[in-house]
């Protein structure tokens, strides 16, 4: 692990930032680690200013329309901006170009001529996933769920409900969005069904359960009742699921398509299976600490390991497959609470492959290396 910024450097127009080791601490054992990220350049000041906090910055690529004779198109790298809304204004969604390399000479505004504002809206984004080919974005906001074409600007609704949704996911397909809501539900919604206002969408009374707190007791402090929220949308009613806690994020797997990861506030991560859901997780991952943290879960690109910062400053690694707790060191004095692994879930390991692994799970730990931000700074995570 390496924090990335600790020891700086002033240069023209920013700052250099040197990699300094947070574990391990052994300085026999850091001669091993010879691929340590390199300096790392940052502006002295913010490149831009939105205008409300950001609430969601995720890659994308978007692909080129040609014909036969063009050959191949090469698609272009973008990343997907979400602000989170004020008291003045609702959330806005952004596209920043990132096809060539950024100058962010504070003299030159190159970063604002790449910034295009897709689409804003009278209410609070919390959360944004992009499909496959970059054409469409979904976002997740405290009316519920809306499908954004990127090229227009054109906005309409999914589902609508009363309850925040916190965090959501395209499906492998693209057709089918995952949704994570305030209330610990867990909604599959169908993006081919889409209309454009909330009238023509139809209702659903969908269960989830509701927390109570009985008093100091130390005892079962937790009590659990089942309760119903109305949405509208074109649901799998037979694809829901229900956490004790409010969604804190969600990740669906590629290689076994049929199979997500979800976390909640209250420190819970599950794997769910979308045929099974109403039976409840396939399994656990113990040890997690959260209690009311908007914390990332990552997956490595092979899928083989989930990796989630704590509210404890820890970094925890688990096997997907057999939930095993393969890692966990302290690495900041607040959470880790933002994670961004190059490549994750873009070319995941064909099954076969897969299967092989798992003969030895600590193998599969060996060559990675993924970011994970916190209020004390960036990290740098590699397998050894």
């Amino acid at each position: 692990f390496y924090e990335v910024g600790k020891d700086e450097q002033d240069f023209d127009y920013g700052i250099k930032c040197t990699p300094d080791f947070v574990w391990p601490l052994l300085q026999e054992t850091q001669a091993e680690c010879s691929n340590a990220p390199g300096h790392i350049w940052r502006p002295a000041g913010a490149s831009e200013i939105m205008p409300s906090h950001i609430s969601c910055i995720q890659r994308t690529q978007k692909h080129s329309f040609c014909t036969p004779d063009d050959g191949p198109s090469n698609p272009i790298q973008h990343a997907l901006i979400t602000t989170l809304g004020s008291d003045t204004s609702g959330g806005s969604l952004y596209m920043l170009n990132l096809s060539e390399p950024l100058d962010l000479n504070p003299t030159d505004p190159v970063l604002r001529r790449r910034i295009t504002k897709v689409a804003s809206v009278n209410c609070t984004i919390w959360t944004a996933d992009c499909n496959t080919n970059g054409s469409e974005a979904v976002i997740g906001t405290n009316l519920g769920a809306a499908l954004v074409n990127l090229e227009t600007g054109a906005f309409s609704w999914l589902c609508r409900c009363k309850s925040d949704l916190f965090s959501l996911k395209f499906d492998q397909s693209g057709n089918i969005i995952i949704c994570g809501f305030r209330n610990g539900a867990i909604v599959t919604v169908d993006v081919r069904q889409k209309q454009g206002v909330s009238a023509g969408l139809p209702r659903h009374q969908i269960p989830y359960s509701s927390c109570t707190l009985r008093g100091a007791s130390t005892i079962n402090p937790r009590k659990f009742s089942r309760q119903i929220f109305e949405l509208r949308g074109n649901i799998r009613p037979s694809c829901t699921a229900s956490m004790s806690s409010s969604i804190s994020s969600l990740v669906a797997l590629r290689t076994y398509d049929q199979y997500f990861l979800a976390s909640s506030l209250d420190g819970s991560i599950k794997l769910y299976d979308h045929r099974l859901t109403q039976r409840g997780a396939v399994q656990s991952y113990e040890g997690h600490v959260n209690s009311h943290t908007h914390i990332q879960l990552g997956v490595d690109p092979s899928e083989s390991v989930v990796m989630s910062g704590g509210e404890d400053g820890y970094v925890r690694i688990w096997s997907i497959k057999t939930a095993e707790h393969l890692f966990s060191t302290r690495i900041s004095s607040s959470a880790p609470a933002s994670l961004c692994w190059p490549g994750t879930g873009k070319q995941p390991l064909p099954k076969k492959s897969r299967e092989c692994e798992d003969d030895d799970i600590h193998a599969q730990i060996h060559s990675w290396g993924a970011w994970l931000g916190s209020k004390d700074g960036l990290f740098h995570v590699q397998g050894l």
